[in-house]
């Protein structure tokens, strides 16, 4: 039976509610994983129930899922709002690389997140079709600005969106995610301010520069 509380936070504003059992069940499953996450530890940090969090997403599952949606929603989002259209091209790539770059380190959540799922092969992911038509969204505006590059003679190679989305994304991703085995191996803190802004720049420089040369490699 549910509490006062909870009859109060559902009557009163159950999407504060929701927000805040996503913004609990996100920690939790950052840490543990979905099968180590408990719902039992996310309706208590929420002061909520294990009923109420399954009335509102199901099951665990459920809960899972929208944590991951949530997630994605978050970053192309924060992308939209950079407003890479009206920027030349050059400015648009390094706005956007400096926006990943930053996003994914901010929010390590994020990309504990989607390892896991990777663990799973992405099985939850595959469930969901918001996941799908948010990312379209980025492919979309990189494949935009990649055109305006070539048709003012900026960028000479022809690349693919997904390509480059997917170039962009492993360096900023990599950092945080084996920020703790790189660090130890190599005895480098990634997270140390002159490190942070020299990679920082080194991923802009290293897209632009493929971008910008011709993708003949013969060497005439």
């Amino acid at each position: 039976m549910a509490t006062s509380v909870e009859r109060e936070g559902r009557k009163n504003d159950p999407e504060k509610t929701k927000e805040d059992i996503l913004r609990v069940a996100t920690e939790e499953f950052s840490a543990y994983g979905l099968s180590g996450g408990r719902v039992d530890a996310i309706a208590e940090k929420t002061k909520t129930s294990k009923r109420m969090i399954y009335y509102y997403f199901g099951s665990k599952e459920g809960l899972y899922l929208a944590v991951l949606e949530k997630a994605y929603r978050k970053i192309r989002s924060l992308e939209a709002d950079l407003q890479l259209a009206d920027m030349p091209p050059v400015e648009a790539l390094r706005t956007l690389i400096a926006s990943t770059f930053d996003h994914d380190e901010n929010n390590p959540d994020f990309v504990r997140l989607v390892s896991i799922e990777n663990i799973h092969y992405a099985s939850h992911m595959k469930q969901s079709s918001e996941i799908g038509e948010l990312n379209l969204s980025i492919v979309k505006t990189i494949a935009e600005v990649l055109e305006r590059g070539r048709s003012e003679g900026i960028f000479r190679r022809d690349v693919d969106a997904v390509d480059l989305h997917m170039l962009i994304s492993a360096f900023c991703f990599f950092r945080v995610s084996n920020r703790y085995t790189f660090g130890t191996i190599f005895h480098r803190d990634l997270s140390a301010p002159e490190l942070y802004s020299r990679h920082k720049h080194m991923i802009s420089d290293a897209v632009l520069a493929y971008v910008r040369c011709s993708s003949d490699t013969s060497g005439g």
